[in-house]
């Protein structure tokens, strides 16, 4: 069974703050409930559930990378100016974005029910699909020269799914999707292939 969103992050923090206090200090304060709700006025898309209590825990992870393998957290403004950016260059409404499957590994350029909520640092970012598929949820990667992925490893299936098996692998030092968590410097998280 999934963890919650603050059991994982409950795991998360006592395992960086013993072991990658660098990456425990980058974990940013939780948002304010207001903010949250201005940024779903701003974007015209509920939050679903776990980004919300993700974002009540952290709101980002600034610099850091948390997830596997190089992904930073995205603030609440942040998660709204790369939405309005995003939108903005692949446009309001492409009929591209429409066509084809949306249940499929690879989806469109850009999709304005998608919600971005980490950010590689060289213009990829993770994205959750709030389209109204069977897959809804599920997590893709939006890579600005390719295209959106949506991968088959349970991990990326949900927010949940994704923070508990990252919090699993923390722990324990096994492989997640064949990578393996490292500390660099005594400090800091980082993901190895």
């Amino acid at each position: 069974m999934t963890a919650s969103i603050p059991e994982s992050w409950a795991r998360i923090e006592t395992w960086l703050a013993d072991n990658a206090p660098r990456t425990f200090a980058e974990l940013a304060p939780p948002a304010e409930r207001a903010a949250i709700a201005m940024a779903e006025e701003a974007i015209g898309l509920a939050f679903p559930r776990p980004l919300t209590e993700s974002l009540l825990r952290h709101d980002g992870t600034a610099d850091s990378v948390l997830l596997p393998p190089f992904w930073m957290m995205l603030s609440t403004q942040h998660i709204v100016d790369t939405w309005k950016s995003l939108t903005s260059i692949h446009g309001p409404e492409r009929p591209d974005a429409e066509m084809g499957d949306p249940e499929r590994e690879y989806g469109p350029w850009w999709h304005r029910q998608w919600i971005p909520f980490a950010a590689d640092g060289a213009g990829d970012h993770l994205v959750i699909d709030l389209r109204a598929t069977r897959r809804h949820g599920r997590i893709g990667t939006a890579d600005h020269e390719v295209g959106c992925h949506f991968r088959t490893h349970p991990m990326w299936t949900s927010l949940p799914e994704l923070l508990d098996m990252t919090a699993t692998a923390i722990e324990t030092g096994g492989l997640l999707d064949c990578y393996e968590r490292a500390v660099v410097n005594e400090r800091e998280l980082i993901w190895e292939f």
